[in-house]
């Protein structure tokens, strides 16, 4: 390298995505040389390929389904919806491009950030080099985040494929579309592009979403299945062939039989691997496992102290939400230097964003039978019995509230707003609050949060195990 900048600084990252921006911010404002490395665009995989384009899509398709829904309202609207893909498109540039800003190099270096917009790879255990710096720091972190895993299945090479990082922006709308993944993602696309006028196929080699509670899992696909995406669960994926805009999949089943899928397009939506090839790791001695970084639960690497990884890259759980935390356990941690501060302390949420929404916390409810046995209790709670939810004509689902003796396990939570009443019994969770913790605050009428207290206050376990126990009555007819 020629002309090459010398930098010595406090903090190193490598990666502009939730990890990255957030511990930068963080160190930037207290008041240490930050340095940011970032080669493609400020605000990771989020914000440009994933979550943010992914909710503005369902959201255009919630718009498309919702008025053809409007009857049970005595409303009605005359003609189909017409989808306009360029203009949804703009939408979803539209959506990024609002964000933008907050994530923008300008807006860092507003901080004091050193803002570099090159890739970045390791000269040794401390040194960071670019094609125009070398970075000297006292610490580094690793926040590159992962990108789209696509497996060798034979033939999937020859044909032109969709990930997270192309569908948002395909030119053409996939009229049939064929779905490699049966998770969160693989069923939010199928959703938004049935209801936008596609014609979707999922092919999952095992359950779809294997990882919610079964009973809601059962219920959500239930309602997909209805809106006319066929899931075909089982079904392992093992040859590939075709052209552009006529593509098919062969998938094989345990019991041998198979079928032929065919469509315009195809979506690979198996879930992502940690992005660290290029970073030249071996000259830092910094140890993988699994294809990630190796860590201890305070997010430093197991081989260099001067190395922490936040994020996706560590192999923990890909999720941006956890990104941000983890930025937040190495300021707490590593920076200001505070005890005990450790990554899997909090309880994990997670949310599949279809209709109904899934939200999901901790133990499901077989996890935690399988750890506590007859120790575990189950409170529900119907949305059918729900007012607000019977008002707008949206009863699918329930809460589902799991513990044992005076400890929150875990949650699961099915229908309209899923993602935001989880928050009840994560912040309860996340101050180590029991079941009683959720019972003792006070619900606005009507609102949909009225069903987590009911979960519990209503349980059999719980609250009407309280109300029609014999010692209580007993009491309160003595004192009436």
């Amino acid at each position: 390298m020629t002309d090459v900048r010398e930098i010595k600084a406090d903090i190193c990252i490598i990666g502009a995505g939730s990890a990255g921006l957030s511990t930068a911010y963080a160190a930037s404002n207290l008041g240490l040389k930050t340095v940011l490395f970032e080669a493609a665009d400020m605000g990771g995989d989020c914000l440009n390929h994933g979550c943010v384009p992914s909710k503005a899509l369902l959201a255009a398709a919630k718009a498309a389904q919702n008025t053809r829904n409007l009857d049970p309202y005595g409303l009605s609207l005359d003609g189909k919806v017409k989808v306009d893909w360029a203009r949804v498109r703009a939408h979803i540039a539209g959506t990024i491009a609002t964000i933008a800003p907050v994530d923008s190099v300008e807006r860092y270096e507003s901080f004091g950030t050193i803002v570099i917009q090159e890739y970045a790879r390791f000269e040794d255990a401390d040194t960071i080099v670019s094609e125009s710096c070398r970075v000297k720091a006292k610490r580094i972190v690793l926040a590159t985040g992962s990108t789209a895993f696509v497996p060798p299945i034979p033939g999937l090479d020859t044909v032109d494929y969709l990930t997270n990082e192309t569908i948002f922006t395909a030119s053409d709308f996939p009229e049939k579309l064929t779905i490699l993944g049966g998770g969160p993602i693989g069923i939010e696309m199928a959703q938004a592009f049935q209801r936008l006028g596609a014609e979707v196929t999922v092919i999952e080699m095992a359950r779809a979403l294997a990882r919610a509670d079964a009973d809601h899992a059962a219920t959500a696909l239930k309602a997909l299945r209805a809106e006319g995406v066929t899931i075909l669960e089982g079904h392992k994926a093992t040859s590939i062939s075709g052209e552009a805009g006529h593509i098919t999949v062969k998938t094989e089943t345990d019991s041998g039989d198979g079928a032929a899928i065919s469509g315009t397009h195809l979506l690979v939506a198996l879930g992502r691997r940690p992005v660290i090839k290029g970073l030249d790791l071996e000259k830092a001695n910094i140890a993988t496992e699994k294809g990630h970084i190796a860590v201890k639960d305070t997010l430093q690497s197991v081989s260099n102290s001067r190395v922490w990884a936040l994020g996706d890259v560590n192999g923990m759980a890909q999720f941006t939400h956890v990104a941000g935390h983890h930025a937040g356990i190495f300021t707490r941690a590593a920076l200001m230097g505070l005890p005990g501060v450790k990554a899997g302390a909090t309880a994990l949420p997670a949310v599949t964003y279809m209709e109904p929404e899934i939200a999901q916390l901790g133990l499901t409810e077989a996890e935690a039978r399988t750890e506590y046995g007859d120790k575990v209790r189950v409170g529900r709670f119907p949305f059918e019995e729900n007012d607000r939810a019977i008002a707008e004509r949206k009863t699918s689902g329930e809460v589902k509230i799991i513990w044992a003796g005076k400890k929150i396990l875990g949650a699961s939570i099915l229908g309209e707003a899923a993602g935001d009443l989880i928050q009840i019994v994560s912040v309860a969770m996340a101050n180590n609050l029991g079941p009683g913790g959720l019972i003792k605050h006070m619900s606005p009428y009507p609102t949909r949060a009225e069903a987590v207290k009911r979960a519990v206050s209503g349980s059999d376990s719980f609250g009407g195990r309280f109300f029609s126990s014999t010692p209580i009555r007993t009491w309160i007819k003595w004192r009436h």
